[in-house]
């Protein structure tokens, strides 16, 4: 496949849905989604507007973390179907305008794969240096003080070869050794697998992660208030993890896989920078800078409890300071977080209205934007029980952490079906399906013209049509809180975004001409625009306007 000239690239104005294999629709009865299920449910994916699907990792494992324990680079897990369902699903949401993207797990295997087998053998075996190894201290403990983020030290010791191994999370997850360049070419053979395939491009797990400082120096400890309580939970944050993450040859190997991609058409790749705070802008920043590393990245900046004008402008304006030419991707919820209209909840007057303001803010932002399943139907984390958890990081520090369980749980698609329409078998589905979120039902909110689901596809069309939101530059205005405001500038078009982030109703004076367009919540009498509790406003702008 040859790359040829294009305009502009498609993921620089994209939606991208995310879509949880495991929780969106089983096919076969087991209680568990599959790559079928996916296909059947691509109609409604197409409808909401978005532009590309990622798929958390579908690729062989043991399943310990779900999938981010690869066994097999290049074949599908049983639990999802074959190669060749992948290959329909492909095709089906192509012939729909949907790209696809796949997760890729790149610094860690699991401890089933081939290669991992064959290394912990013996120290003289081919592949004995394609994972960290380490001699153990003089005392026998580890060889550095990196915590693992799973619990415990970043290192299991292995009685065959009289060494530890390293693990950033859990100890059946080896980190690959990528100063060895023999890895990055078996890495960069699995990614031209799934690309001369067709597959439109990557989402990189953990990208910061890949390479560890060779001379294994221990991270000091992170700088903190004096009198700051750390969770017993949240060792890894104890220390300035400057050795085992972030190290400056990751871009090297960035640069490899950039050029690999290179060599196919409209292919994208973003990345996840696992870090939190400024650095991890910088990072997202870092990563992209440029035409040969990332096409974007996003990081966790946008995905935890910070909710004011303040922390949203100054993710933005760090990264276009940072990267000039570079892309970020943004998003509210995945994964691996709290949904965010729970994770905000006391920010709103109600769910919906929350759920309404955050899509406004979010499609208004300068980047690509990620969406993450059941987002658009204001869905809410699901609130679990002990004995109903999968997640090994809850499981192991119950209840100090709750984990990731409650963010993962199946797609609501009719309220009242059995399983609401997630599985069709007698068995139970994979993690619960609670009453709270059948609310949330698909076609409870195909019947409501004023629901979420029905907002997430105005704006988004919307967004489409207007090109401020897409390519406009973004300006920030000085606005008092809890206004967040700034101005999306196109050539001589402008569009002006306010967002009432509050729950009492603001008012701001215009001066100047600007009309209201698109879904927006706001009145207007003359100068005076009311912005009610958690609502929004787009307006565009007609020569000079000022807002106060």
């Amino acid at each position: 496949m040859t790359k040829t000239a294009s305009p502009r690239e498609w993921w620089r104005d994209a939606v991208i849905y995310q879509i949880y294999p495991r929780s969106f629709q089983d096919s076969t009865g087991n209680g568990v989604g599959d790559l079928n299920g996916i296909t059947e449910r691509l109609p409604y994916v197409a409808s909401l507007g978005v532009d590309c699907i990622w798929l958390s990792p579908i690729f062989t494992s043991p399943m310990d973390d779900m999938g981010y324990d690869v066994s097999n680079y290049t074949d599908i897990d049983p639990l999802f179907g074959t190669l060749a369902d992948f290959d329909r699903m492909l095709e089906t949401a192509h012939d729909m305008g949907l790209k696809v993207i796949v997760d890729q797990v790149l610094s860690h295997t699991s401890d089933h794969h081939p290669w991992f087998i064959e290394s912990r053998k013996d120290r003289t075996n081919p592949k004995a240096d394609w994972y960290v190894w380490a001699d153990p201290a003089e005392d026998g403990t580890p060889p550095t003080n990196w915590h693992s983020h799973f619990g415990g030290p970043a290192w299991e010791y292995d009685p065959a070869r009289g060494q530890y191994y390293q693990h950033n999370f859990l100890a059946s997850q080896p980190d690959l050794n990528f100063h060895n360049p023999d890895v990055q070419d078996a890495i960069l053979e699995t990614a031209k697998f799934w690309l001369d395939r067709g597959l439109d491009g990557f989402r990189l797990d953990t990208v910061n992660y890949y390479v560890h400082d060779a001379k294994l120096r221990s991270n000091p400890p992170a700088p903190r208030a004096a009198g700051t309580v750390v969770m017993a939970h949240d060792l890894f944050s104890m220390q300035d993890n400057i050795y085992n993450k972030n190290r400056p040859e990751n871009l090297a190997f960035l640069e490899r896989l950039r050029s690999l991609t290179d060599q196919y058409d409209d292919i994208m790749m973003v990345g996840e920078v696992g870090d939190h705070g400024q650095r991890s802008i910088d990072l997202m920043a870092e990563y992209t800078a440029g035409t040969d590393r990332l096409h974007m990245a996003y990081s966790f900046a946008m995905l935890g409890d910070a909710f004011t004008p303040d922390h949203f402008r100054s993710c933005i304006e760090s990264f276009r300071q940072g990267a000039p030419d570079g892309q970020p991707e943004w998003s509210f919820s995945n994964h691996d977080v709290v949904r965010h209209v729970s994770r905000w909840e006391e920010h709103g007057v109600d769910r919906e209205r929350l759920a309404k303001l955050t899509a406004a803010m979010l499609f208004s932002f300068e980047g690509t934007i990620g969406i993450y399943q059941g987002e658009e139907l204001g869905q809410t984390e699901t609130r679990m029980e002990y004995h109903e958890l999968t997640d090994a990081q809850a499981i192991r520090y119950w209840p100090g952490i709750k984990g990731r369980d409650g963010c993962r749980t199946p797609m609501v698609w009719e309220a009242q079906a059995p399983d609401a329409g997630f599985t069709r078998g007698d068995k139970a589905p994979w993690l619960p399906i609670k009453e709270p979120q059948k609310e949330q039902a698909v076609d409870l909110m195909e019947a409501r013209a004023d629901s979420v689901l029905h907002f997430y596809r105005a704006v988004m069309a919307f967004r489409k049509e207007h090109p401020c939101m897409t390519r406009g530059r973004t300006a920030f205005l000085e606005l008092p809180d809890p206004v967040l405001g700034f101005r999306r500038t196109l050539d001589d078009r402008a569009l002006l975004c306010l967002f009432n982030m509050g729950t009492e109703p603001v008012s701001l004076t215009l001066t100047g001409k600007a009309t209201t367009v698109g879904p927006c919540s706001a009145t207007r009498d003359g100068d005076k625009l009311t912005l009610p509790a958690n609502g929004f406003a787009w307006l565009d702008q007609d020569g000079e306007v000022t807002v106060a």
